[in-house]
């Protein structure tokens, strides 16, 4: 009998990862502070003067946070791994540890193509890989090893949200300083997704109206 693969070690390696990634987020805020106290400028410039680089640490700990939340829940379903998980949760790590390097461009520069495209394709990247990760949870027995798959809702939320990404890089291409914006509609997915899933017939109800 083949022995179980525990997702425990993988869970915690990935914690660490994403605990690392947020902690980089921060270090461009306090490489601030020797550079006013060597200009002799007051402390409230730390903040008046960076607008752009807190507003893009905010952002990038709210994104990398809630992925984790997903991350987390999706895990709860988890009981054992596979290879195909281990791949496309490394995959996903790539993009959670990356992130901290176009979060600090888009917070030094102003708005350009290039620096909002490579930000939002790093989202996009991220949920493209969080999709597959669910999948793999749903469609294999041996990952959840009897336990409950994830949820059509659940799917369908992920589908959605790599929609809004993709839709956010798309603008940004046309209009850099517009695509951020995009990611306001993230709060929409899972409200459509739960429509969705109302809307369509239950086993029972498609039963009983075949039998009509």
């Amino acid at each position: 009998m083949e022995p179980e693969r525990s997702s425990e070690r993988l869970v915690f390696f990935t914690d660490a990862v994403v605990a690392i990634a947020l902690t980089l987020l921060v270090l461009p805020l306090t490489e601030l502070v020797p550079e006013l106290v060597a200009e002799h400028a007051p402390a409230s410039e730390a903040v008046t003067r960076n607008w752009a680089k807190i507003f893009s640490f905010v952002l990038s700990f709210a994104v990398i946070g809630r992925s984790w939340f997903i991350h987390h829940r999706t895990f709860e379903h988890v009981r054992a791994y596979s290879s195909p998980l281990v791949v496309v949760n490394l995959c996903w790590l790539l993009t959670i540890a990356l992130l901290p390097f176009p979060t600090q461009l888009i917070g030094a520069y102003p708005p350009d193509r290039f620096t909002a495209v490579f930000y939002l394709g790093t989202l996009l990247a991220s949920s493209l890989c969080h999709t597959a990760l669910a999948l793999i949870v749903r469609r294999d027995p041996r990952v959840r090893a009897g336990t409950e798959p994830v949820s059509g809702e659940s799917v369908g939320t992920f589908v959605l949200s790599t929609v809004v990404f993709a839709l956010a890089v798309v603008v940004a291409f046309i209009k850099p300083g517009l695509g951020y914006y995009v990611l306001l509609l993230l709060f929409f997915p899972a409200m459509i997704s739960r429509w969705a899933q109302r809307r369509r017939p239950q086993p029972a109800q498609e039963n009983r109206r075949r039998a009509r």
